[in-house]
């Protein structure tokens, strides 16, 4: 079974599906450019690595209170007139370390970094460590050479910076030419649209590449037996949709809720 949505599946945004499904399309997206791209280019799977102790996970203590048995033998034993201080248990927020993954098209001999390919991940967008260390690096990028292609497949959390953009759509792909900043180009879609194609910039003598992430999502969804995984009985994951979007996602997956 084919993914049922004619886009971008909102059920692979689940927290126990998106780190897989990321890493599955990094290098489904450099399997299929790295075709096309030689013998002149060829991408490179690059790792971003950072400390993250901003998980809410890690600030949540645990309220269960742990007492502590005194020895027969101890001096509290003797003192009964004394309330034992009980302690509870409490997790600390340490640091976590995190490898996101992300693409470069370089150029074969110089090894230039030509385009750089990123796939944002929660931690990407949410308020953190994360996005700070994501945002200084999209500022390294647009202050170099190098192209830049952003594709944000996450409805939560706020897009990155943009100045124009009115923040309505669910999904978006910016591709920012070195030679047009600080202009570029926005791809906006909805849960309902086809993800669209997008122009992939090389060096100014070399024509631009036309990317189909529809066709390479459907194909990451088929290999990693998402069609068997997700229980479509289930909402869709947060963000809530719209009223409308909801009864759109109902009657579409009606056929398979009704199996």
């Amino acid at each position: 079974m084919l993914s049922p949505f004619p886009g971008m599946n909102p059920y692979l945004e689940l927290p126990a599906l998106w780190h897989e499904f990321h890493n599955r399309l990094i290098v489904a997206l450099s399997d299929a450019l790295t075709p096309y791209l030689q013998p002149k280019y060829y991408v490179a799977v690059e790792t971003r690595t950072y400390l993250d102790d901003d998980n809410p996970e890690l600030l949540v203590g645990i309220p269960d209170a742990i007492v502590l048995t005194a020895s027969k033998n101890s001096v509290a034993q003797a003192a009964t007139t004394v309330t034992q201080t009980r302690p509870k248990q409490v997790r600390l927020p340490m640091p976590v370390e995190v490898n996101e993954r992300y693409l470069e098209v370089r150029e074969v001999g110089t090894h230039q970094v030509v385009t750089v390919i990123e796939v944002l991940s929660p931690k990407n967008k949410r308020k953190g460590e994360g996005r700070t260390a994501y945002e200084k690096k999209r500022q390294r990028v647009l202050g170099s050479s190098s192209h830049l292609v952003e594709i944000d497949l996450l409805r939560e959390n706020p897009p990155m910076p943009m100045i124009g953009a009115e923040d309505t759509s669910d999904y978006r792909i910016v591709v920012s030419r070195a030679s047009s900043r600080p202009m570029a180009d926005l791809y906006e879609f909805e849960v309902r649209e086809p993800i669209p194609s997008f122009s992939l910039p090389l060096k100014p003598d070399d024509p631009e590449l036309t990317v189909d992430l529809q066709a390479i999502l459907l194909g990451v969804y088929d290999r990693g037996s998402y069609q068997f995984r997700i229980d479509y009985h289930q909402l869709v994951p947060p963000p809530k949709l719209s009223e409308a979007d909801q009864r759109w996602v109902d009657e579409l997956l009606a056929p398979i809720r009704g199996a």
